[in-house]
C-alpha cells in the first residue's frame, strides 16, 4: 500500500517553542496527531475554531489534558503548500472552556502571516515552473 507523501509541517511564530515546552507526555501525543494531520488521516479530538474572528477560516485544534491542565495546538490545513501550526500553549484559565481572546488573537495574527507564505510558496513554486 503506498501512501501520499507528507505535507510539510511550518511553525509559525514562536509556536514550536511553545510546543517544546510542553511536558513529554504531551508532546508525544501532540507530534503524532501532528503527524495525522499532515498525512490527511483523521485525527482524535480534532475540533474547529470557528467563532468570531475565526469563522470560516479552516483553523483547527487539537489538546490534550495532562496533571489538570490543558495543552492545546492550534493549525491549519486549508492552504494549499503546507500544514501552519499557528499557536500552541498551555490554557492557564480555570473558568469555562471557551479559548481565550488573547490566545485568539495571536492565531488570527499569525493566520494572516501563514496566508502571505503560502502565496509566497505558491508563486515561487510557480516561477520555477516557468523558468524551466
Amino acid at each position: 500500500m503506498e501512501y501520499p507523501p507528507l505535507r510539510p509541517l511550518v511553525w509559525l511564530g514562536a509556536s514550536r517553542k511553545e510546543f517544546r515546552r510542553f511536558p513529554e507526555d504531551v508532546t508525544r501525543l501532540m507530534g503524532y496527531r501532528l503527524f495525522l494531520v499532515q498525512a490527511n488521516r483523521e485525527v482524535p479530538g480534532e475540533k474547529p475554531l470557528s467563532g468570531g474572528v475565526l469563522k470560516g477560516l479552516g483553523i483547527r485544534e487539537i489538546r490534550d489534558d495532562h496533571d489538570r491542565d490543558t495543552y492545546r495546538v492550534v493549525y491549519t490545513v486549508r492552504l494549499t503548500n503546507a500544514v501552519y501550526v499557528l499557536h500552541a500553549f498551555k490554557k492557564k484559565s480555570k473558568f469555562g472552556i471557551s479559548t481565550p481572546v488573547h490566545e485568539i488573537e495571536v492565531v488570527r495574527r499569525r493566520y494572516l502571516r501563514a496566508l502571505e507564505s503560502d502565496a509566497a510558496w505558491q508563486s515561487s513554486a510557480i516561477q520555477d515552473e516557468i523558468d524551466e
